[in-house]
């Protein structure tokens, strides 16, 4: 009788085992992690020399987990296990907590902020007109609000923000923190929710000698928006809406895509419901974007130095300029934007999250 049951249980193991082989063989590989919106690993180039030095078996590891059968499931058995079986605080740096899902970011990289600030500086060197009025703000991320109360580590916010002050002193702070509470972030996501945030566009206008048309109103785009992190904690959480705010200037303002050469809208609905729904906001990111505003006050100028956040404040300040140029040179370098930006006459806004002047390898 043991030996049966022995058999028995020898071939179950033996049939799941090969069966999941055999899966995940057959199953045509993918890409990209739609929900973790990242690539994955493509099979390794098998040569002699990869195989001895060890590399081919490190490469075809990532590739088996990256292409594991019922990953995604699997990934979500294991977050859930986590958090509430082995008490886990974070399950690969994210963290749920309050209903909103953040990600760590730790320890403070004074020297990346410095990185970051004396790329600034020199594009005020460089392309600041003399007689332009220059303005730096930074915006916090959602652990700014929600690590340190909630027993994760966080990096000084203070000593950051002071120290990027001290560095960017040829412009004028925008403190825009006050402003903001952690209900103005979406749930699932890293960015700020676009109806929450009309009184930062009206204190950063306020600040560069403008008035805004705050007559808005509230159209949903989605109710179904999962941000980056839910798809990366794998977590089941509730989806956020996405809802957007317009006006006549949001309506009759020509926006240039200088990437594709082309006009595109304000507010594109079909990218709601798209891999990254954020993109709904000026087409997500774009290098070089320049906003007409045919009823706007004359020579009333503004360049936005940005990172993702300013595609959804930038809508909100666009009754208050003539013009309005986005600029995110993580995507083009600063030594080439005299083709394509006369910075005369122009205001300039240096706009960034912490996020990103903590990590600035991604600026050029």
């Amino acid at each position: 009788m043991k030996n049966k049951i022995s058999i028995s249980v020898i071939t179950a193991a033996a049939l799941f085992i090969f069966g999941f082989a055999a899966l995940g063989i057959l199953t045509p590989d993918k890409k990209i992690s739609e929900a973790e919106r990242r690539p994955l690993a493509a099979f390794p180039q098998f040569t002699v020399e990869k195989l001895l030095d060890g590399s081919f078996t490190e490469e075809f590891e990532k590739y088996s987990l990256d292409h594991f059968p019922f990953r995604d499931g699997f990934r979500r058995i294991k977050a859930l296990f986590s958090y509430y079986i082995f008490g886990q605080k974070d399950n690969n740096g994210l963290y749920y907590v309050n209903g909103h899902l953040s990600k760590l970011e730790y320890p403070e990289n004074l020297g990346s902020v410095k990185k970051a600030t004396d790329r600034f500086n020199q594009i005020i060197r460089d392309c600041a007109d003399k007689s332009a009025n220059v303005f730096f703000s930074i915006i916090p991320d959602k652990n700014f609000f929600l690590a340190e109360k909630n027993g994760y580590p966080s990096i000084d916010s203070d000593s950051f923000i002071s120290f990027a002050k001290n560095e960017m002193s040829a412009a004028g702070y925008i403190d825009i923190i006050s402003l903001l509470e952690i209900s103005d972030y979406y749930r699932t996501d890293s960015h700020w929710r676009q109806e929450k945030i009309l009184d930062v566009a009206k204190l950063i206008a306020e600040r560069t000698g403008t008035k805004l048309d705050t007559d808005f109103t509230e159209r949903q785009l989605s109710d179904s928006f999962y941000g980056v992190y839910s798809g990366q904690s794998a977590l089941p959480v509730k989806p956020d809406e996405i809802i957007v705010l317009e006006n006549s200037a949001t309506k009759n303002c020509i926006v240039f895509d200088s990437e594709t050469e082309s006009n595109i809208p304000v507010y594109d609905g079909q990218k709601a419901f798209g891999q990254d729904p954020y993109e709904c906001f000026l087409a997500g990111p774009k290098s070089l974007l320049k906003i007409k505003n045919p009823d706007g006050p004359k020579e009333k100028k503004l360049i936005v130095f940005r990172d993702s956040f300013a595609s959804s404040l930038a809508p909100l300040l666009i009754s208050g300029y003539e013009e309005i140029t986005l600029i995110d040179i993580r995507y083009i370098s600063p030594k080439i934007l005299g083709r394509f930006v006369d910075f005369t006459g122009q205001d300039i806004l240096f706009l960034y999250s912490m996020g990103v002047l903590n990590n600035s390898v991604t600026i050029k």
